[in-house]
């Protein structure tokens, strides 16, 4: 007669334990990759929303002194304004005038002539450069160091897709894992 074996005695997973785990292990994976997306969504969302608190600002400067920040032909307007610019309409290229005016204007925070970061590290201010193939001078909100994926996300939401034309452009074409220098929107 043969000996049986306890059960209690056997070493190992059963089918169900290695099921439950891997169910487990699924749920982890697939919550931390909805984390990230969470986090991105975010970050998009953070980076209009202060292209647009921005382009707000500059509304309310030209509302109260009749001109753009950084282009006042006044060293008074705002008060405490030590740099003007030359009055044409195009805010000047000297790069956190535009920003200092503002702050003077109370109307954004910060001090100087610092650009605001945004959310990828890079800054955030106004300028009247070009950008993306334009041969037309606007006065645009520019950001830079943004990757390609949320300038294209962002230009496919708000305007056409296409970083060379429209209100919304790119200084480069949208190639996925790149770094885009600068990406600006055409203040209206």
């Amino acid at each position: 007669m043969k000996k049986k074996i306890p059960l209690k005695n056997q070493k190992g997973f059963t089918l169900i334990e290695i099921a439950i785990v891997l169910v487990i292990i699924g749920l982890l994976i697939g919550g931390v990759l909805k984390g990230q997306s969470m986090i991105q969504n975010a970050k998009v969302k953070r980076l209009v929303k202060d292209a647009e608190g921005i382009t707000a600002a500059v509304i309310a400067f030209q509302d109260r002194y009749g001109q753009l920040p950084g282009d006042e032909s006044s060293t008074t307007t705002p008060p405490g304004d030590t740099n003007n610019g030359d009055g044409d309409g195009l805010v000047d290229e000297t790069a956190g005038w535009e920003m200092q005016d503002l702050r003077l204007a109370g109307l954004i925070s910060g001090a100087g002539t610092v650009l605001p970061s945004n959310t990828y590290g890079g800054t955030i201010g106004v300028s009247n450069i070009l950008v993306g193939g334009s041969a037309i001078t606007f006065n645009k909100i520019i950001v830079t160091n943004i990757p390609a994926e949320v300038c294209q996300e962002i230009d496919s939401k708000y305007d056409d897709g296409v970083n060379t034309s429209g209100t919304i452009r790119g200084s480069a074409a949208y190639t996925a894992g790149t770094i885009i220098a600068s990406f600006a929107w055409v203040l209206s």
